[in-house]
């Protein structure tokens, strides 16, 4: 059963249509599923962590864990924050091989390309 969503931030959340992820992102956190952010970024300052604090129940950064997307750890230590197994996380972003790297790590990948498909496919994924 899946119970964890990991994103991407450049991208996905960057999207012109990310005000949807972002609801949906709040909706399934209030209903249980636990969520993350994963990016490539060095990391965010207290600004930025308390603007996505609402959204995400951890923040994982590779230039603060020391292993960057797609190597299989960064999806590894996301899911263990999450005080969940990787093979019950759901993993979105719009590179290719990111996602081909968290479903290497076990994970569910969804190859972001728009909103609305981003939120069908994780409207069937967690139904």
């Amino acid at each position: 059963m899946l119970k964890g969503l990991l994103v991407d931030y450049a991208g996905v959340l960057t999207d012109p249509e990310a005000g949807l992820l972002y609801d949906y992102l709040r909706d399934v956190r209030a209903a249980g599923t636990r969520t993350a952010l994963v990016s490539n970024a060095p990391g965010a300052g207290p600004g930025a962590k308390a603007e996505l604090g609402p959204y995400f129940d951890a923040l994982v950064f590779s230039g603060e864990v020391g292993v960057a997307k797609p190597n299989r750890e960064i999806y590894l230590v996301a899911a263990e924050r999450l005080g969940l197994s990787a093979a019950g996380c759901v993993f979105v972003d719009d590179a290719e091989r990111n996602v081909r790297g968290a479903v290497e790590a076990g994970m569910v990948g969804v190859h972001h390309l728009t909103v609305p498909a981003t939120l069908d496919e994780l409207a069937a994924l967690f139904s």
